[in-house]
């Protein structure tokens, strides 16, 4: 493991050896243990998408591990004033031990792992958030216990969120459920992967797949950089919430996660969300863990 470019990437057995160190720096945290694994180490952050989670989470992760993390907008690199991404990684390569980035491209990321020569991080593209899925499987081990004869249902938008997450399904053994308003699907290619290598179903009707499901996941309507299109998807999307209905058609003891942000009313009820809000905040807290067991991975 070179880079944490997509969660395609990496190995059923790379994926529970980053969540085995997320347990296990999460428990050194939890009693007052600290132990700097990254002591002097840069991290470079790149946010051409801003974040509330993703920069707090990894500043203070590596802050944690005895490292430091450097933020740097568009407006602070000749990134955004038109230099080849190539060339931008081949600076950072000598003055960064690793380079974290978040932006709408997923060539991009791809890009700066093929001319640089330190790790990199995808914090998140258009196509995938890989860093939050690991955070999600960790919080779904930590409430069920495994992964085996588990059923993961996602509602919404096959965005991002839902192509890294049916990836993280499969290669653990879950079963993966999906409901989505048509054209609003996620990428064919990883559509085709998950039906040849795991249980994959994909359907409109939100109940049909929340059927038996033991986990139940949902996202906003209209991510960042799709503002444009929130009437539209509004329309789109009416039907496709997180509901008691829904949480009926799934077993009783079914958790809920949320990537946030929430927008209650929306792709979920405040009810449900407030009735499950401590694994969505214990999800939010895992960013956290998760993401310094992938810097430690990387960078140690």
């Amino acid at each position: 493991m070179k880079h944490l470019l997509k969660l395609a990437d990496l190995s059923r057995e790379e994926i529970l050896t980053i969540l085995n160190l997320a347990d296990q720096l999460k428990y050194e945290r939890s009693h007052g243990i600290r132990k700097e694994y990254l002591k002097g180490k840069k991290l470079g952050m790149i946010f051409q998408k801003s974040s509330t989670r993703t920069r707090v989470s990894f500043e203070a992760g590596m802050y944690e591990l005895g490292g430091y993390a450097l933020f740097l907008s568009n407006r602070d690199l000749q990134i955004g004033r038109g230099e080849p991404v190539e060339d931008t990684a081949r600076v950072l390569s000598r003055y960064l031990d690793g380079i974290m980035i978040r932006t709408f491209a997923q060539k991009e990321v791809e890009d700066l792992a093929k001319y640089g020569s330190i790790p990199v991080i995808n914090g998140l593209t258009d196509y995938c958030h890989p860093c939050q899925v690991l955070a999600d499987l960790m919080t779904i081990r930590e409430k069920k216990g495994a992964f085996k004869g588990l059923k993961m249902c996602f509602i919404g938008d096959g965005n991002n969120m839902a192509n890294s997450l049916m990836v993280g399904a499969v290669k653990t053994g879950m079963a993966f459920s999906i409901a989505c308003p048509a054209g609003y699907e996620p990428d064919a290619q990883l559509v085709a992967w998950a039906k040849e290598n795991g249980s994959f179903t994909m359907t409109t009707d939100v109940c049909e797949a929340a059927r038996d499901a033991d986990v139940v996941y949902t996202d906003v309507w209209a991510s960042m950089g799709q503002e444009e299109e929130k009437a539209k998807r509004e329309r789109a999307f009416a039907g496709y919430q997180v509901n008691e209905a829904v949480m009926r058609a799934a077993r009783p003891d079914a958790m809920v996660l949320h990537c946030l942000p929430a927008h209650r009313g929306e792709e979920i009820t405040a009810d449900v969300f407030e009735a499950h809000a401590d694994e969505i905040f214990e999800e939010a807290e895992n960013r956290l863990h998760a993401q310094k067991a992938v810097l430690c991975k990387l960078m140690q």
